[in-house]
């Protein structure tokens, strides 16, 4: 495996952290989840349960060991020492000076291992006015104007069904964070502090926004291309109370679209002003609801116009292309039998298969760890 002798030690809770640890792991590298031993990963606690711990906190947490430390006391902050030693890589999630506090920050552990990679996911990062602010996904998409521009015109903004911060603006560029700084010590031998901001990992995922605000263009809710002013990148109902979305944006899909439904008088609108892209998306509307999902399908099934169904996620399980992804998985588990998983985006040609194991137990592996590095007999 890609990373088999990487070692991570990972202090993050809920689902920044954890996602990014687990592509670590998914690539081989031996992540040991380091718990508070009375609340541990809270993510343990969600809704619904599998066993003792959430359906959630299972997805997230295979392919990873679990200890048990309280780090506030003297005797077990010395274990994390000793197992900083050991490591390649520490990851936590704790506002900015949490760790200091403990003597855990990077300018102690880089002394004690100075090729340690120290990844840190905040939501403002470690410098700036917003430091020590607490915030969760929907605030840091706030911040960066995002959630402004999401919904119907006219309408108030609409939350996001997944966490969009926390994920592409934080775990992503964790992992890649990670991934350039053991890179670099490769040539130098040193490690170095990796600083996430999640609400930077929101801006920068708005380059289809932001250069249009540089040249003084206002971008608004529900108006543009990409946000549902158009009627070529819409959603329409149809008669079946179902949806079917459309993503035509060039003229060749518009034009096999406008034919399918029958309104050829709208081939040559692609790009026609506001009024008359209201006009059309009414009327496409009124097109659309004359027909089932299945009935719409058929007459595009074989047409090449960005047309597809909105699935819901049952459906979403039992789809050919995932599945010949391998994007749904069945993994055992030594007391729940057979689980589904989601699997890992990345596929490298010349790596082996990632192997999934179950999601540790609280504390599972102390012991053995703790043996290891010597401070148990």
């Amino acid at each position: 495996m890609v990373l088999q002798a990487i070692r991570v030690l990972d202090l993050t809770r809920l689902l920044p952290g954890p996602y990014c640890t687990l592509m670590l792991a998914d690539f081989g590298a031996e992540v040991i989840k380091v718990e508070d031993p009375v609340a541990g990963d809270y993510l343990r606690d969600f809704e619904p349960k599998l066993d003792a711990d959430s359906a959630v906190f299972h997805s997230l947490n295979r392919n990873k060991k679990s200890i048990c430390l309280d780090l506030k006391t003297e005797k077990e902050r010395s274990h994390f020492l000793k197992l900083v030693e050991t490591a390649d890589v520490v990851m936590e999630s704790f506002r900015p000076g949490v760790m200091k506090r403990l003597g855990l920050d990077y300018e102690t552990l880089k002394q004690i291992n100075p090729r340690l990679i120290y990844c840190a996911i905040t939501g403002y990062g470690q410098t700036g006015p917003y430091k020590n602010k607490p915030g969760h996904d929907i605030n840091y998409l706030s911040y960066a104007g995002l959630l402004h521009v999401m919904g119907e015109k006219d309408r108030k903004p609409v939350i996001p069904a997944t966490q969009i911060a926390d994920i592409g603006g934080g775990a992503y560029p964790a992992i890649a964070g990670i991934l350039l700084a053991l890179f670099e010590r490769e040539k130098t031998g040193k490690g170095q502090l990796v600083d996430v901001s999640m609400l930077d990992g929101v801006v920068s995922w708005m380059h289809m926004l932001l250069p249009n605000v540089f040249a003084e263009r206002e971008v608004t809710r529900g108006e543009e291309l990409l946000n549902g002013g158009f009627a070529c990148y819409q959603v329409y109902e149809t008669k079946d109370n179902r949806f079917l979305s459309m993503g035509g944006i060039e003229q060749k899909f518009w034009k096999v679209f406008c034919e399918g439904i029958e309104r050829q008088d709208f081939i040559d609108c692609l790009d026609a002003p506001k009024e008359k892209q209201e006009q059309m998306i009414h009327e496409i509307q009124t097109n659309i609801a004359g027909k089932t999902l299945e009935e719409w399908l058929d007459i595009f099934s074989e047409k090449e116009a960005c047309v597809t169904p909105v699935k819901i996620m049952e459906e979403t399980l039992e789809d050919s292309q995932l599945q010949a992804r391998e994007m749904i998985q069945t993994i055992a588990h030594p007391e729940l039998g057979n689980m589904k998983q989601i699997g890992n985006p990345i596929k490298l040609s010349e790596s082996p298969k990632e192997t999934f194991l179950p999601a540790p137990k609280r504390g599972e592996h102390t012991e053995l760890i703790l043996r290891e590095i010597g401070v148990l007999n």
